[in-house]
């Protein structure tokens, strides 16, 4: 598989950078992507130190200028993960800042439509293309404080569903990953616009969270099931969380 090649985007940290390892280890020529060059590319020496076929490019995928001159250098390309997201505060939709939803419209939605269109041909071409899209349980059910988010996911659902419909027949797999409560370095971090105490209150009691890893895993998976098999959608939360809306929490 060492001639296979997978981008991801997102991938300076979290789930992104997690996928890019495991698909590193399951073969793959990963081309890693994100904003902070620096972080990529100090991931790419650790995989290249590994023994790993890995380069860092770095991009911002809401640049639609700057994601077709990614494409036009790339070359071959077996698998997109469209990991690069995020969520911007918690504020009620009655007065929530529409430069937030805006931002995460652009980021989990357009970002996501940018790198597919700009990589579909590479991928058909291929003859066994795979686009994953990294959503989220947020859209789903949705919850209080998470309107923007939720919309933006609802959107970037809605994106892979079509896209797999309008796919059928062509040799490209669309898969959907959509995680559940996730405790990574960053996530909680972001939305709660550095507070570090609201973002740790998010993930108090609760036992096991998910981490990246085991997104990551899910997504390697998916990833490497034979090509005539497809996981349409995969939904993967921590035992403790039944729904967005009800989560054990431990007490003491």
């Amino acid at each position: 598989m060492s001639s296979r090649t997978a981008v991801v985007t997102g991938a300076s940290s979290g789930i992104g950078a997690a996928t890019a390892r495991q698909l590193a280890a399951a073969g793959y020529r990963v081309v890693l992507t994100a904003r902070r060059a620096e972080r990529i590319e100090a991931l790419a020496k650790e995989l290249t130190a590994a023994g790993h076929a890995a380069e860092a490019r770095p991009l911002d995928v809401t640049d639609r200028a700057a994601v077709d001159a990614f494409a036009a250098g790339l070359g071959s390309v077996e698998v997109l993960v469209n990991n690069a997201g995020g969520a911007l505060g918690t504020e009620p939709v009655a007065t929530g800042d529409p430069a937030d939803w805006r931002s995460m419209y652009e980021v989990n939605v357009l970002g996501v439509l940018h790198m597919t269109q700009a990589l579909l041909p590479a991928l058909t071409a291929s003859g066994d293309g795979t686009v994953v899209v990294v959503s989220s349980t947020a859209g789903f059910a949705v919850y209080e404080g998470g309107g923007g988010y939720a919309a933006a996911k609802y959107g970037a659902h809605a994106l892979t569903e079509t896209l797999r419909l309008e796919l059928c027949g062509e040799p490209v797999r669309v898969i959907e990953i959509a995680p559940g409560m996730v405790h990574t370095e960053e996530f909680a971090l972001t939305r709660f616009r550095g507070d570090a105490d609201q973002a740790a209150a998010v993930y108090a009691g609760v036992p096991n969270p998910l981490s990246a890893d085991d997104v990551a895993e899910t997504i390697a998976w998916a990833v490497t099931r034979p090509a005539h098999v497809n996981v349409d959608l995969l939904v993967v939360r921590p035992r403790a969380q039944a729904s967005n809306r009800k989560v054990h929490r431990a007490q003491g």
